[in-house]
Formats: C-alpha cells, structure tokens, sequence
C-alpha cells in the first residue's frame, strides 16, 4: 500500500474530522412493516466498508435513506459532520453521495456520453458536448476504462455498464461512493478487478460503502465490516480483518447455515432433456448459438459454466420455447418438444430465468396472483372455472410460509419484493406440482448466504427426486458444488460434457477465457 494511504488510513484515529458518515437509531417503517429499527453505521474517509446483510435485512434501506431515496422516521444522518435530511435523490447528490445500483439506472438507447451529460451536466457545469467528451476522457484515463463515448449503452456488456454507473457519480462529484452489489453480475476476473477499483476509490480518500453477499469480497477489500439483521446492526464496524467469514454468517443469519453437498451418484439413464445440433440466428444484440448438443439425465444437475453475454440466455430461451431454433431438435423425454411454450410446460419443464422481474414474474400482480398463474392456464387447468381470492391467499400464505418469502403478503404486489424472495417466489411457483426437468439461470445471483443455500439445497433436492438440473451459472463456485457434470459455453459454442471429478477449476477457467 502507499505511504498516502498508510497516512490515510492513519487518521482514522482523530475523531470528527475523519467521519464520511454517521447514521444512528435510524428507524424506517413502511406501513406496518418496520424495515429499521435503530440501524447503525459510521464510514470514514479512506476505507472500504463492507455492509453485509441478508435479504431484507434493511441494508438497502439505509442505503436509500443516506441517498435520499426517502427519509428517515427516527435517527441522527450526517454527512461530513453534518447533519443531514435529503429530501431527494439530487439534495445527496449535491452533498457528494453516489450510489451504484445492482440494477442500473442508465437509458439503454442513448449514448454512454448522453448519459453522463443527463445524469450529471447541469452539476458538472458542461456548456458543450465537447467539454463533457474532455471530462469523461480525463476521468475514464484516471480510472483505466476503455469505453467509446458514442456507443450505445444498451449495446455495452455489463461491466461496462457498470462502469459507466461509476463515471457518472464521480462526474458528478461524489466522494461517498455506495457499491450495490458490485460483483454479483460480473464472471471472476472482472469482479477481481471491480474490488480493486474500490480499493483505489478508497485509498485516493474518499469513502466507500461495498454492499454485498459475498463474504470473499469482504476478506479480499474490506477495511471495516457492518452486519444488519431484521433491520437492526449486529455488528458495528468491525476490522474486516478479525472476523471470520463463519462469524459473518452466522451474524447475517442468527445461527448456522448448511448447504447441502452433492452426491456422489451420477445421472440416471433416463434422458430428461436432449438438444440435437441447436442452433439459431444471430439478431442484433443477441449470441447465436451454435450446433449446441447436450443430454440431460433424469437425477443430475448439469452444470453450464462460462462468461455472461456468450449464449446464456440464447439457450434458456431456445429451451424453453421463446426462440426459435433455426437447425436442431430438442426432445423432451425422447419426443420432439412443441413449439409452444405451454405445452412444453405441461410436458413437466420448468424454469428460473436470471431477470427475475423481467422474465419471471408480473410486477404488478400480487404474490396470491403470480403463484397462481400455472394453475388457471394450459390445457387442462387446475382450476378453469372456481377461484376465489381465499383460495389464492391461502396457497400464497402456504408459499411464503414454506420458502420463507419475507418482505411482503399474500396481497403485496411482486414488484416491491428484493431480488432474493422473487426468487424464492419464482421457485415456489415452478416447484409447485410435479415436474421433471428445470432450467434455472444464475440461481443464487445476488442472494445472502442464507438465501443461496436455501436455493441451492432445493436444485439438489429436485436432483435427488428424479428431476434432470440444468443450471447455467456464470458463479464457477457454483457450479463446481453442484453440478454432477459440466461443460463451458462460450461463443454460443458448448463443450463436450465431462463429469465433475475429471475437472477442476483450472481447467474449467482456461475454457472459460480460451473458448469451447
């Protein structure tokens, strides 16, 4: 580490003077769900500082509370030493608070160079689209990214979107940085190379708050560590360095958390799933898959690992019938898959999509209404002629009771859910019933420790039920614990599948980078 950052880190000894921020007995209450009670936490200049939380826990809601998303009920906020109330998102702005979120908040078909002079011109004082051009120029060299100012955001990978959330805020002033979740869309290198980022943001002075469920990411960056639980703080700035990554666990989530362990039996004979020469076309924005051959058995997970944005997807969509394939069959328990996806359904295919609220669920229906969807559609439904809203409650209440959906009832819209109980909401309405094979992408993305393990132990439960697993995962870690085999799809081309004990995580990380 530098001698400025050792001198830095130095001052965090003197007291006011070197506090970012200060929120005590902050306490948030949305109707009758409290989302805070007496949440505490104390950043200083210089420092990564970890947030660690499960879903719900509250820490989104501090967060939203310092950018002035809304305000407190209760509580000190202050900022630099002082004390702080924003009444909107630009009044923290303007105080030198940026925040990146997990879901970025950028319009996909402007320019990256539209965006910034959008989101942060008026603030930067830009008269020009020239001195805007300078301005990013200056500040993308400083920081090493490589992004062309006219491209279209909607045309940028994901880690470039992401970094062009970054150039935003710090364009626009921001020396106390919230990282939502920085690397839980990003394949590992790029994550290795997003916490150093951090770490430089940190060590150049200013404050930055990491927002994650991944405990590595805290032993690798973390300065200090917070950890909320049921909206309260359980841990208070602790040195990252004296607590364990067992310790931090079981603060997030008030005692131990076991996740299952693969079996050592392998597939059954029973093919659940086969493609056949899959392929499809190139539209713009899209991978095209190639010639993709795989056979799925009835009782195994299959494993698909590989970079996000090389087919993923594609081949989701192509599986479960929104994409039409231009060459290749898929057969469904050895017969031909229908066209439609409803049918294919009905044929015993379940699956999770990664976009949890694009794909998987109607944001403005109810949890009572999303679950029961399957049962009032197809060819022979459940119920075609008696449902009632009891009916419905009651099958919510059941659902949220056994997956432990927390954050909302029966009667609350899907969309105001965090993105881990959607997906436990997701997997409670696609487990309903009985199937045989599932498709989920990028199952535990973004989910505490707590909520992966519990989505992970219900993949391996359906594995040990008969259902055939095909899990596409761009979390190696993942896949090298569940899966029974593996192979990498890259280029929308997918290797020969190979079972997991003649593989490693060397191995599986060169065709990763090299290619199927």
């Amino acid at each position: 580490m530098s001698a400025a950052a050792e001198a830095r880190r130095a001052e965090t000894a003197r007291p006011a003077s070197t506090i970012a921020v200060r929120m005590a007995g902050v306490r948030k209450a949305f109707g009758e769900r409290i989302a805070l009670d007496g949440a505490d936490l104390t950043v200083v200049w210089g420092e990564v500082h970890a947030l660690l939380g499960e879903n719900g826990a509250g820490k989104s809601s501090l967060m939203n509370i310092l950018a002035g998303f809304y305000g407190a009920d209760d509580g000190v906020v202050e900022v630099a030493g002082q004390p702080a109330a924003f009444a909107e998102p630009r009044a923290a702005s303007a105080a030198g608070i940026g925040m990146i979120h997990q879901h970025f908040k950028l319009v996909g078909p402007l320019t990256v160079l539209e965006n910034l002079r959008l989101a942060c011109g008026p603030r930067a004082g830009w008269r020009s689209r020239d001195a805007a051009l300078v301005a990013m120029a200056g500040m993308a060299k400083d920081l090493g990214f490589t992004i062309k100012p006219d491209a279209r955001v909607d045309q940028l990978s994901v880690s470039e979107q992401q970094k062009v959330e970054i150039l935003k805020v710090l364009l626009g002033g921001a020396r106390i940085l919230i990282m939502d979740e920085p690397t839980a869309v990003l394949a590992e290198s790029e994550a290795a190379a997003m916490l150093q980022l951090a770490r430089r943001l940190a060590d150049d002075g200013r404050a930055v708050i990491l927002i994650t469920h991944k405990l590595r990411d805290v032993s690798a960056t973390a300065d200090r560590v917070t950890v909320m639980r049921a909206g309260r703080t359980v841990i208070a700035g602790a040195p990252a360095r004296d607590v364990t990554s067992a310790e931090l666990a079981r603060a997030m989530v008030g005692g131990e958390t076991d996740i299952l362990r693969r079996g050592t039996a392998g597939p059954g004979e029973t093919v659940a799933l086969e493609l056949r020469a899959l392929s499809t076309a190139g539209a713009e924005h899209d991978v095209p898959l190639r010639e993709i051959s795989l056979t799925l058995h009835s009782g195994e997970i299959l494993g698909i690992a590989g970079l996000g944005g090389n087919g993923q997807s594609e081949l989701l969509e192509a599986i479960i019938g929104l994409r039409t394939p231009t060459h290749g069959d898929i057969l469904l328990h050895g017969e031909p898959a229908s066209a439609f996806p409803a049918a294919r359904r009905e044929h015993g295919l379940r699956f999770v999509p990664a976009d949890r609220f694009r794909l998987g669920l109607f944001g403005s229906l109810t949890l009572a209404e999303n679950l029961a969807v399957p049962a009032l559609s197809g060819r022979q439904p459940e119920r075609r002629y008696w449902v009632t809203r009891a009916w419905m409650r009651g099958r919510a209440r059941r659902s949220i009771s056994d997956y432990e959906i927390a954050g909302g009832t029966a009667d609350t819209q899907a969309r105001l859910l965090s993105g881990g109980n959607a997906q436990k909401l997701i997997l409670a309405r696609e487990f309903e019933g009985a199937f045989s094979v599932l498709v989920v992408h990028s199952p535990a993305r973004g989910l505490d420790v707590r909520a992966a393990a519990a989505v992970q132990n219900r993949l391996l439960a359906a594995a040990a039920r008969g259902v055939g697993v095909l899990m596409i995962s761009e979390d190696l870690d993942e896949v090298l614990a569940l899966s029974s085999r593996v192979a990498v799809l890259s280029h929308g081309r997918l290797s020969a599948a190979v079972a997991i004990e003649q593989t490693d995580r060397a191995e599986l990380g060169r065709l990763i980078l090299e290619g199927a």
